[in-house]
């Protein structure tokens, strides 16, 4: 029998977070925990592997927040500054694991984090620069440890970005349009994780209409709305107008699979 794989919310914000820095808006005065939003990132484990979907700004507090011990690879949906800006501080996990990170990324976000941490890459390394393992990943199913993901190729305006099926669980951020072919394999999920950014139409996310549009296409036994900006609103009142088997998710969540 196949070991339990367990996935936490690092984050469920978007871009900025939430509160927005000086922001007097109800959302980032919310005394709910839930309106409190880190950029968006998952954590999934196995006994025996540990992996992170995308390091934002987030990532050292994330890694603190929620007792992160170990780290064998992080793998990145895309290169916009909210999903990688955290890299750098995987060198605490380079010291006490004594080796490098595994960092896995289609060839263009690679290129993107070797100009973005430069002084990574280079022949002649300083003193406790990050030490990371760079593997290139495409349109297929590949294996990190004991864990098999699969990429869903999703569009983010015009710029194609992976989502990623681990068995029955599917996570899909930074998106507006998913293609049919990309779809059939989101089909079957069990647990959908989805973004949904605002009530307003945006030139790259998916809104809360479009959303669930989209879910109830899918139609798993349980839905959850991510990358929320506070522009959405209150999660207490949004999530009491959601359809059934449909909720937002919110940082520390945990589900298994």
């Amino acid at each position: 029998m196949a070991a339990t794989i367990k996935i936490t919310v690092l984050g469920s914000g978007t871009s900025q977070g939430v509160p927005v820095i000086a922001c007097r808006c109800a959302v980032c005065n919310s005394a709910n925990p839930n309106d409190n939003r880190l950029r968006s990132s998952i954590l999934v484990e196995s006994p025996t592997t540990s992996v992170v979907i995308d390091s934002g700004p987030d990532f050292r507090q994330q890694m603190l927040k929620f007792k992160v011990k170990k780290l064998d690879a992080v793998l990145f949906t895309h290169e916009h500054k909210d999903h990688i800006a955290g890299l750098d501080d995987v060198r605490a996990f380079n010291f006490i694991q004594q080796s490098a990170v595994d960092i896995y990324g289609r060839d263009r976000v690679l290129e993107a984090l070797k100009t973005e941490f430069h002084y990574a890459f280079t022949e002649e390394k300083y003193p406790g620069v990050p030490i990371l393992n760079l593997i290139e990943i495409k349109n297929e199913t590949f294996r990190i440890g004991d864990i098999d993901f699969t990429p869903i190729e999703v569009m983010h305006y015009k710029l194609p970005v992976f989502g990623f099926r681990i068995r029955n669980f599917t996570y899909v951020t930074d998106a507006n349009f998913i293609a049919e072919r990309e779809m059939e394999k989101i089909k079957g999920s069990e647990i959908l994780m989805l973004n949904a950014l605002r009530i307003q139409k945006h030139i790259s996310h998916y809104n809360l209409e479009e959303a669930l549009e989209v879910a109830q296409q899918i139609n798993a036994n349980e839905t959850y709305f991510t990358h929320i900006s506070h522009l959405l609103g209150l999660h207490e009142v949004i999530e009491e107008g959601l359809p059934p088997k449909i909720k937002l998710a919110y940082d520390g969540q945990v589900f298994t699979v």
